[in-house]
Order: C-alpha cells, then sequence, then structure tokens
C-alpha cells in the first residue's frame, strides 16, 4: 500500500466480488417447499420478504458504492480499509435475514436486522465522506453532497428507530426499514453530476 497508488476500479472491483458471494449465500438460504401448493408458497412469505429487502439493499449499496468511486481515481488508504469494514458489515446480512425469516420476523431478529442496517450505512457514511474528502470540487458541487450526506443522515437515524421500535412493534420496525431504503433509490444524485466525465 506504500508503493505504487490502488486504483478505485481494483477496489470496485474487489467490492463486486464481495457482494456477489454476499447474494449468493442468501440465495442458498431459500429452501423450496416440498408440498407441490400454491399455499406453500405463500406460507414462506416471511422468508421471500426478507431476501428480497436485503437482496434490494445490497443492489443500494452496489449502485451508490459505484458511482462513489467514479468520483476519484486512486483510493487513499483510510478509503481502502473504511470499504473493508463496510463489506464486513454487510456480510452480516445473511445471518440476520435468515434468522429474520426463520423466525417469522420476531421482535429481536428484526431489531438485531436493523441494527446491521445501521451499523452498515454507519460505514458508508464515512465511505462517503472520505470519498468526498478526495473528489475534486467540479466532480460533485457542493449543493449535491450536502443533499447526499442529509440522505444517508436521515437513513441512518430511520434505521435506527426501526431498531429501537422492532422489539416492541416488529411489524413497524420492518416497515420503517423499507422505507429508509427508499431514500437511496436515487442514483442520479451522483449520475447526473458526472455527465461528460470518463467512464
Amino acid at each position: 500500500m506504500h508503493g505504487e497508488k490502488m486504483t478505485t476500479e481494483r477496489v470496485s472491483a474487489f467490492s463486486d466480488a464481495v457482494l456477489a458471494v454476499i447474494i449468493t449465500i442468501m440465495v442458498l438460504e431459500l429452501k423450496a417447499p416440498e408440498v407441490p401448493d400454491i399455499s406453500a408458497v405463500l406460507s414462506l412469505w416471511p422468508i421471500l420478504v426478507s431476501y428480497a429487502l436485503s437482496y434490494l439493499f445490497i443492489a443500494i449499496i452496489w449502485i451508490n458504492h459505484h458511482h462513489l468511486l467514479r468520483l476519484v481515481r486512486f483510493a487513499s488508504t483510510r478509503l481502502i480499509w473504511i470499504n473493508f469494514a463496510h463489506l464486513f458489515l454487510v456480510s452480516l446480512l445473511p445471518f440476520t435475514t435468515a434468522w429474520m425469516a426463520r423466525t417469522d420476523l420476531a421482535p429481536m431478529p428484526v431489531a438485531i436486522y436493523a441494527a446491521v442496517f445501521v451499523v452498515v450505512n454507519a460505514a458508508y457514511l464515512l465511505f462517503e465522506r472520505e470519498i468526498f474528502a478526495h473528489a475534486e470540487a467540479d466532480a460533485m458541487p457542493e449543493p449535491a453532497r450536502r443533499l447526499a450526506r442529509r440522505r444517508t443522515l436521515l437513513g441512518l437515524a430511520i434505521f435506527a428507530v426501526a431498531g429501537f421500535v422492532a422489539p416492541f412493534v416488529p411489524l413497524f420496525g420492518f416497515f420503517l426499514i423499507c422505507c429508509a431504503l427508499v431514500l437511496y433509490l436515487q442514483p442520479e444524485i451522483f449520475s447526473s453530476r458526472l455527465e461528460g466525465r470518463a467512464e
């Protein structure tokens, strides 16, 4: 790490591989029912909904991660370690997703699931700040940066509230997690500022 600088393309490629493995692990948790009846599939709704939500979260992570890394060419040592920490926390998703699904969205599993979203989002906030610290001013204007930071902080706050609410009203906590994810379905915050830049 002290010699030639690492490009963000290498960081992105490594992250892509890790996220692909995480998705694969989650897919392996999906077990088809042995009964040839649609009711057997419908009875698996906690598993299917949990998987879908976690898959969406990983998709959002990949999209925003990809757009952020386009803002800088080289990765600082700090950024590399933050990325490792972020990916480690994301790797907890298959475990918490399976636990929540198998217990039919029980209070404590949902609360722990929300807690994972909190720590993943906190690591993403550090990742975002590190990128912005090294990105050129014209890569992403300050108003767009403020909007991105506010979105991340708001999402973090909603995930935290979901974690506190889940032990008492798990379905509402789960609903709050779903609401928070809607905030991240806006990659145009980044992409619209990158028009004309090299891919």
